[in-house]
C-alpha cells in the first residue's frame, strides 16, 4: 500500500491544470493538428481542457441567434472555437477576472473559470458578463492515464499557461506565441522526434 501512495503522490504533483498542451507534429490529423489546449482539470480520473486556437465556421452571433438570446452589440465577427471532440453540441465559456458567479462553473485558477451554463451567455450578449472570454463547442478529454501515455509518446509539449495568450492574442497566433515562451519555433520541429 505504501508503494501505491507514493505513486499517487508523484502523479498529483505532476498536475497539468492551468497548463498548455502544444500538439507535436505527429498529431497531424483532426482537431488536435497544430493545436494548443488549455488544461482545466487534471487528476487521477483523467484530464479535460479546451482547444483555444481552432475556430469553427461559426460566429458567436449565430450561437446567440440559435439560442434566441438578444444582444446589445454585433457578435458576427467573434468566432466560436472547436474546444475538442467531446460533447461538441455543448458550449463552454472560458473567462477571467469576473467576480460574478454562474449556475455551472469550474474554478481553474483564482482568475480563470470555465462556465457551462446559459446564464453567462445571456450576460455576455448584454455586455454584463466577463469582458475577457472565449466561447467553444466541445472539450478535449482524457481518461485516467491516457494523457500521461500521450506525453510519454511525445505527442505534446507542456508549459505553464499564459493568460494573455488565451485572452489577448489573436486565435491564429496563440500556438506560435506559446511555443515562443519555450524558445521554440513549431515550424522547425520534425514529426520524427528523437531522430537527428
Amino acid at each position: 500500500m505504501s508503494g501505491r501512495y507514493s505513486v499517487n503522490t508523484a502523479r498529483s504533483s505532476d498536475c497539468l491544470r492551468d497548463h498548455f498542451l502544444l500538439a507535436m507534429p505527429n498529431l497531424s490529423e483532426g482537431i488536435f493538428s497544430q493545436s494548443i489546449t488549455y488544461i482545466c482539470e487534471h487528476g487521477e480520473s483523467g484530464a479535460m481542457g479546451i482547444v483555444i486556437n481552432q475556430p469553427l465556421d461559426l460566429s458567436v452571433a449565430e450561437i446567440f441567434e440559435h439560442l434566441q438570446i438578444n444582444t446589445s452589440r454585433d457578435f458576427s465577427k467573434v468566432p466560436v472555437l472547436a474546444g475538442g471532440p467531446v460533447q461538441i453540441d455543448h458550449g463552454f465559456v472560458l473567462h477571467r477576472n469576473c467576480p460574478k458567479t454562474w449556475e455551472a462553473s469550474l474554478k481553474v485558477t483564482p482568475g480563470i473559470t470555465l462556465t457551462t451554463s446559459r446564464d453567462i451567455l445571456r450576460a455576455i450578449a448584454q455586455d454584463s458578463g466577463p469582458q475577457e472570454h472565449l466561447i467553444a463547442l466541445g472539450y478535449a478529454g482524457w481518461s485516467a492515464g491516457q494523457l500521461e501515455q500521450e506525453l510519454a509518446e511525445n505527442s505534446w509539449l507542456t508549459l505553464p499557461a499564459d493568460d494573455d495568450i488565451i485572452f489577448n492574442t489573436p486565435v491564429d497566433q496563440r500556438l506560435r506565441a506559446a511555443a515562443a515562451l519555450l524558445g521554440i519555433d513549431m515550424n522547425l520541429i520534425s514529426a520524427e522526434a528523437g531522430h537527428a
